[in-house]
């Protein structure tokens, strides 16, 4: 097994996600912990840069969102090449959606300018937390963390669809733990993510989803694509796949083979297609991986996040140990292109 790589540390960003372009640019997404702090960067070997620019990533409470970056939680090129940022609509788990949050946010990268804003605020209400994002040809999948549910974007019309509200699949039944411990925040109260993480297969056939806590279910796309299918028929067509554990992201390669970071055993687990789990490696070091990337030149990319140790996460308490990095792992992947 090849070695931990150390791509990029800091010692003042919670980096959670990181997303590579065919031409080697990198860019992740990031977790303020205090303001001023930047919620997507570029980054190079020894530095980070507010991106696209610092106005985007300016927003201050009080603010409207509808152009500004509210709280971005995942990030990751397309099979466009343009990168998409998903803004959950409010600064942190807990508090109340911003007029104009909750978006999808297209950059060019060549251009480094935004050159479309899908409006989710149709779909994203209330408890609402819009999570992650994945697509298939002229539609767009997301979870919702908080609200538990899917979304269904479509790309050419804007018009968003939410699917399977509060469906078992979606919604977090199990305890949510780390390093062995649960997680809990600074009133005392447990910590609950509903859908979080999802992936599409290489071939467009299967939507893969899951709660936080696990575990994993899958659903054919055409059923969700389907506009005219009530919530009551598409459950029918929901499948178990995978009894993974608490999970802080995942990825997929043009195999089907699914990775997955179990963030109680500091581990990375590899889903066969067939649903069979094994264990890829386990490392302390890999404390809350959260979204992963598998890019171009094969390798899978670890940002060891360590969310499950920041004060909202830990009995108020902040245990992160510095510095935050992003590991890779050469293993001659080859990525889904979607």
């Amino acid at each position: 097994m090849p070695d931990l790589m150390p791509e990029f540390e800091s010692d003042t960003l919670i980096v959670n996600g990181v997303t590579t372009t065919a031409d080697g640019r990198r860019f992740a997404v990031v977790q303020p912990q205090q303001a001023g702090q930047p919620e997507v960067v570029e980054i190079t070997s020894d530095s980070a840069r507010p991106y696209p620019d610092s106005r985007w990533n300016g927003w201050r409470d009080g603010q409207d969102g509808h152009a500004a970056f509210v709280g971005v939680n995942s990030l990751r090129v397309g099979p466009d090449g343009g990168l998409w940022a998903v803004d959950r609509g409010k600064p942190g788990i807990e508090g109340r959606l911003v007029a104009g949050g909750p978006k999808l946010v297209r950059i060019d990268p060549a251009a480094d300018q935004v050159t479309r804003i899908y409006d989710l605020s149709s779909v994203a209400q209330g408890e609402s937390f819009v999570d992650d994002v994945r697509f298939n040809g002229g539609h767009a999948y997301f979870t919702d963390a908080g609200r538990p549910g899917l979304i269904v974007l479509d790309l050419a019309t804007g018009h968003a669809r939410r699917v399977l509200d509060g469906h078992p699949s979606t919604v977090a039944a199990r305890p949510l733990k780390a390093e062995g411990r649960l997680l809990i925040d600074a009133t005392g109260r447990p910590i609950v993510i509903h859908a979080d993480q999802l992936e599409v297969s290489h071939d467009g056939r299967w939507l893969y989803y899951q709660p936080c806590s696990g575990p994993m279910s899958r659903i054919e796309t055409r059923f969700l694509d389907n506009p005219s299918m009530v919530d009551n028929v598409l459950a029918d067509h929901v499948e178990a796949y995978a009894d993974t554990p608490s999970t802080g992201g995942t990825a997929i390669d043009a195999g089907g083979t699914i990775y997955v970071s179990d963030t109680d055993r500091s581990r990375i687990l590899k889903i066969s297609p067939d649903g069979r789990i094994s264990t890829l490696l386990a490392d302390p070091r890999l404390a809350w991986v959260d979204a992963m990337w598998i890019s171009d030149d094969g390798k899978l990319w670890l940002p060891a996040a360590q969310l499950n140790r920041i004060p909202g996460l830990n009995h108020g308490e902040n245990a992160v140990r510095r510095p935050i990095t992003v590991y890779s792992i050469a293993l001659g992947l080859k990525p889904v292109k979607r």
